[in-house]
């Protein structure tokens, strides 16, 4: 592809070298490089691309793309200087794949909770309306019903729009993607159109990296600062952020809400283990999902069919056979217990699948908690996740996450400081996950509940830098008896 159209939109601070270039790959990565390669330096969190750009040269970049020359500059080579790197590879892999979010109907859905569960039941509504749709989550990637496995909730600028080009090619007309802080804050979706988002909440989360919670809303807020007129803003009013989110938008504004007036409003009538009874707009509606939190997913999916047109009655026949994503309040029941394996990693979100245990329970079924923390993340969170298990649980067992880099037993140290001195007796501390989860089976007796929380779909866990094969659910099945 000539250079000329790759740079699109890119504000040049200063270029040394001959512009005439044909581009056979875009790279941020020096090892990626090919022959005739555009390789872009990228400061990065942990490393900084431009300690790279020799390599990336003897691999056989011909134009760099970066924030400072190089000292040392190859005659042979174009190199072009940008304020900001990141934000320039959002741009420049949009141009490269000649757009694909515009040849698509994008919708990104950020909040703390609720993301994977909202992308995945578009996906699924508008798979059974008929159409070919993408799919970006942390559980998996999608191009129609084939599956691509997922590293991270939203992927690098490079890594989305090769997959978006692979959907337009492959005829989906909507896709549908979670869109982190991290993305947002990072640059990673810079350069797509998207034609809607949707806010879902904000709790405490990713401290450790956004530092302040003032900053971790407005990275969110960015998201819908970004928006064009052309779109539509979709966010939940009952959340005290809700309208903070979209008050500068240039979109058009719409809302969902359980407790306040809203356009997509849901009363609910029934919440017990097989699912919610609940009107959606004054429609009455039996669905497979559980619990409020999950009222308001079904919302924000409603919401989004009626913004783009689609039928009342289609719609709500097909939302009322929906069932949860994985590892999002995932129920094995299995000689009389209960097991719930949900990626709740939050306080917010812990206090939400307690609240919805605790709400379809009944008085005989004790409810029995086992919760980590990851390792090298928000540490402000341990001891309320802690506290938080032990208000709202019968029992409550202390575990390994992902533990990382740190020491588990200095993570559930830190848990351990949120025990109320009064729930002491019903906390157990069991370090191996295995062991937690076997433990948590042997104590719970006919028609208890046990909630598996933190790590839902994940098949690993991520020790000193490896990943070993471990999946919440298929111990949950091997363990209850």
């Amino acid at each position: 592809m000539k250079l000329e159209p790759i740079l699109s939109n890119i504000t040049i601070e200063q270029k040394v070298g001959h512009s005439n270039r044909e581009i056979s790959k875009v790279v941020f990565d020096s090892r990626k490089v090919e022959a005739a390669s555009l390789f872009i330096a990228v400061k990065g969190t942990q490393v900084d691309g431009h300690r790279f750009i020799e390599k990336a040269i003897a691999n056989g970049a011909t134009v760099i793309v970066c924030e400072t020359l190089p000292e040392k500059i190859d005659e042979s080579i174009l190199y072009i200087s940008v304020a900001n790197s990141a934000a320039a590879l959002g741009i420049i892999a949009h141009n490269y794949y000649q757009h694909p979010s515009k040849k698509l109907q994008l919708i990104g859905v950020t909040g703390t909770n609720g993301k994977t569960t909202t992308v995945t039941l578009l996906h699924r509504l508008f798979s059974e309306l008929g159409y070919k749709v993408g799919l970006l989550s942390t559980v998996e990637n999608k191009i129609g019903q084939e599956t691509i496995p997922s590293t991270h909730t939203t992927p690098d600028a490079i890594a989305i729009n090769t997959l978006l080009d692979k959907m337009v090619n492959q005829g989906c007309e909507y896709a549908f993607m979670e869109v982190s802080s991290h993305a947002i804050h990072q640059e990673r979706i810079n350069g797509l159109v998207f034609k809607g988002g949707i806010y879902t909440n904000i709790s405490h989360d990713h401290l450790d990296y956004h530092k302040t919670f003032k900053e971790y809303i407005n990275a969110k807020k960015k998201f819908f600062d970004d928006l064009p007129k052309t779109a539509f803003a979709l966010t939940n009013v009952d959340d005290k952020n809700g309208k903070i989110m979209v008050q500068n938008t240039k979109a058009k504004i719409a809302t969902y809400g359980v407790r306040r007036m809203a356009d997509y409003k849901a009363k609910i009538l029934g919440n017990r283990i097989e699912g919610l009874h609940l009107t959606v707009n004054e429609q009455e509606l039996y669905c497979r999902l559980v619990g409020v939190f999950n009222a308001y997913n079904l919302l924000a999916v409603y919401g989004v069919g009626k913004l783009l047109d689609f039928d009342n009655v289609e719609l709500l026949t097909i939302l009322s056979n929906l069932a949860a994503a994985e590892g999002r309040f995932d129920t094995v029941v299995k000689n009389g217990k209960v097991g719930i394996v949900d990626y709740a990693h939050t306080p917010d979100a812990l206090v939400n699948v307690l609240d919805t245990i605790q709400a379809v329970a009944k008085r005989t079924q004790k409810i029995i908690t086992l919760v980590g923390c990851g390792g090298d993340r928000d540490k402000a969170k341990r001891p309320i996740m802690a506290k938080v298990a032990c208000e709202k649980s019968d029992m409550v067992i202390l575990t390994s996450d992902n533990p990382r880099s740190e020491d588990p037993n200095d993570i559930l140290a830190d848990m351990e400081k949120g025990i109320p001195e009064e729930a002491n007796h019903k906390v157990l501390v069991i370090s191996d996950r295995k062991q937690a989860i076997k433990t948590a089976c042997k104590f719970a007796k006919t028609g208890d509940i046990i909630l598996v929380a933190g790590k839902g779909h994940e098949k690993y866990q991520e020790i000193k830098g490896e990943k070993f094969p471990f999946d919440d659910k298929q111990t949950l099945i091997n363990e209850l008896y």
